[in-house]
């Protein structure tokens, strides 16, 4: 599951930053039965090669379109035959990516505004914009002020936080999933949301954005990284354990 990460991460197929995308599947992989493990490293090639960014028409689509779509591809995964197996490991990878995506809120912004991207600022000393920010700038921040740009120690803080911490109450309704569609809506409700209240709440252009919004933001970054992970296995321990429990609707 770790070379998932490799190849998510690579320049033009960022969503979260490289680290986030990495966490998210290091936390998945962490969280997956013992048939889903056995088939995600089956279709993970050795060595990730090339660019995640836009194979075959993906340009533009629509992430929770995007989910679905892969998702469906997946569970037809034990039907396959050794020409589709290629295709199996594109669906999986992309699945990756877009549930990583999905659950950063800025990737649900205004369209007008590109999801932040055009709302150009200032993120402590340097010029970035409010998209940018919320992918990689308060993760980056996190790692230089307290784990001493360490990701793993970051990630280990994350896990104590959904294992036995502040969020392990939550847990058991993050990954309650029957129906695959409705789930994805609510994601993204729950971006749309965060955007609105935290991600564009006091920005303007131009503005310096610093300590009081990376104090009060970092941890809705942390807890979306963490529910995209746990959410990630969900759909893997679904899709490829040997379980009765699926998805009403996957396709």
């Amino acid at each position: 599951m770790g070379r998932v990460g490799a190849l998510i991460g690579v320049p033009g197929a960022l969503a979260w930053s490289k680290e986030g995308h990495v966490m998210t599947c290091q936390i998945a992989q962490a969280l997956l039965e013992a048939e889903a493990s056995e088939a995600v490293n089956h279709l993970l090639p050795d060595y990730a090669k090339g660019d995640c960014h836009d194979p075959h028409g993906v340009h533009d689509m629509c992430v929770a379109g995007a989910i679905k779509n892969f998702t469906s591809q997946l569970m037809h995964y034990t039907e396959g035959t050794s020409d589709r197996r290629y295709n199996m490991t594109e669906a999986l990878l992309f699945l990756s990516h877009f549930v990583g995506d999905i659950h950063q809120p800025m990737h649900v912004g205004f369209t007008t505004d590109e999801g932040g991207n055009t709302i150009e600022l200032r993120w402590f000393r340097h010029k970035s914009n409010l998209h940018h920010v919320w992918d990689r700038e308060i993760i980056l921040t996190a790692l230089a002020d307290y784990y001493d740009k360490d990701v793993s120690l970051l990630l280990q803080d994350i896990e104590r936080n959904y294992t036995d911490g502040i969020w392990s109450d939550d847990v058991s309704s993050w990954k309650n999933c029957n129906d695959i569609s409705r789930c994805i809506n609510n994601w993204a409700k729950e971006s749309i949301q965060i955007a609105c209240k935290w991600g564009y709440e006091g920005v303007e252009p131009g503005t310096t954005l610093a300590d009081d919004y990376f104090d009060s933001r970092m941890p809705f970054v942390m807890e979306r990284i963490a529910q995209g992970g746990i959410r990630l296995a969900m759909i893997l321990n679904k899709v490829f354990a040997d379980s009765e429990e699926g998805f009403a609707t996957a396709t």
